[in-house]
């Protein structure tokens, strides 16, 4: 299945390279595509993921 990118992937990889950030927190409707964009940014910049 193919992966479409969003807007969240760009903010999750700046968010990640921002020294002091702060919790993530991500809100929105259901069924987007929130959970696959932020395992699949885990996967990619995390050696570790649960």
């Amino acid at each position: 299945m193919r992966y479409l990118d969003r807007k969240i992937d760009r903010f999750l990889v700046e968010w990640k390279a921002t020294p002091q950030h702060k919790p993530l927190i991500i809100k929105g409707p259901q069924q987007v595509g929130k959970t696959e964009s932020v395992r699949r940014f885990a996967e990619r910049s995390y050696e570790n993921v649960i």
